[in-house]
């Protein structure tokens, strides 16, 4: 797969910061992820906490380079709005997909599996490993 067809990546959260934390986070943490296309999508339009259909959409489209699109979430309405979103069916881009991961390391595995050129089931796949990450 080609550098302008690797999955897009777009991170939902309450909060604007954490949204482009983890973003900034997950590419630094994955070497060559720099190529991989991820869009935060936190807070409201106004810079509030809360989600935005419109953000997400926006981040979901500029991510977009054919493969799909993975969408991650954090918590409770965000996951809500990714749902009604993809619902609607012409609000996200063809192929978009939310991933039940969790947000901080399903960010990590998703850009690294990405960056590989893997296709939009192996990054759902990594993310959803990311489950299993064992601390202790």
């Amino acid at each position: 797969m080609s550098d302008d067809k690797l999955v897009g990546i777009v991170l939902v959260s309450h909060s604007a910061e954490v949204a482009e934390s983890v973003a900034k986070l997950a590419k630094a943490l994955s070497g060559g992820g720099a190529a991989v296309p991820v869009a935060p999508a936190g807070g409201t339009e106004g810079g509030g906490l809360g989600t935005s259909a419109e953000l997400i959409s926006a981040a979901a489209a500029s991510v977009d380079c054919g493969a799909g699109v993975a969408l991650l979430t954090d918590l409770g309405s965000a996951v809500l709005t990714v749902k009604a979103l993809l619902a609607e069916g012409d609000e996200l881009p063809d192929g978009a997909r939310l991933v039940d991961a969790p947000f901080v390391e399903g960010a990590v595995a998703a850009v690294v599996t990405a960056a590989t050129g893997a296709d939009l089931d192996a990054v759902e796949a990594a993310a959803k490993e990311a489950y299993d990450y064992r601390k202790v």
